[in-house]
């Protein structure tokens, strides 16, 4: 199964400038998820953040905060706790015209908004606000595909256990260039270029 562009919403989780100093490999893993995000950004994709007790660890990278459409404040590990979810399922919304002059059984019902069911998750740390708000997402029915290179934790190996945990859960581990790729299909799609130019 590839991704789809159309069906996907991307989450960044707690890139906070008092956390990432301490995460492994810091400046490249926010390298990555910048890249992530611009990426997302051209193929209209959707871009959630979320900040682990912000008055605490700060806010999210610059750059990051600006491409997304909300940043959710938390103190739970797990986004989900905390309105992710809200954020992700669009509320139904409510028939056009005008049917006061209807009686109720001939009124139409509120229409769902189209829903992207798929999930592109990166972040830190890996092991503690990434893995738990991707196992409940999971629960949830949504398809969580986390993107490696772009998520770190302060040491590898709490890292690495967390992608263990996440693929034996249903996650699909992927990479940065995989995810941009997959999203665009095609050399003739009309952001390859741009996307191209990002990846090199």
């Amino acid at each position: 199964m590839l991704l789809d562009a159309s069906d996907s919403q991307l989450v960044l989780v707690d890139y906070q400038s008092r956390l990432l100093p301490a995460i492994s490999d810091g400046p490249q893993v926010l390298a990555q998820a910048q890249r992530l995000a611009q990426v997302a950004k051209l193929m209209q994709v959707p871009i959630w953040g979320t900040e682990q007790n912000p008055d605490k660890l700060g806010p999210n990278d610059p750059v990051l905060r600006e491409l997304c459409q909300h940043t959710l404040a938390k103190m739970h590990f797990s986004a989900a706790a905390d309105g992710l979810i809200d954020l992700l399922r669009p509320p139904a919304r409510a028939p056009a015209g005008n049917a006061r002059s209807l009686p109720k059984h001939l009124q139409k019902p509120a229409v769902a908004a189209p829903e992207r069911s798929t999930l592109v998750l990166a972040g830190c740390e890996a092991h503690v606000c990434l893995l738990q708000t991707a196992l409940e997402l999971i629960e949830q029915e949504f398809d969580v595909w986390v993107v490696t290179d772009a998520c770190g934790s302060r040491t590898e190996r709490n890292r690495d256990a967390a992608f263990d945990r996440l693929a034996g859960a249903g996650a699909e581990l992927v990479t940065t260039e995989m995810v941009a790729f997959e999203w665009l299909r095609s050399a003739e799609h009309p952001a390859f270029r741009a996307v191209q130019a990002l990846i090199k």
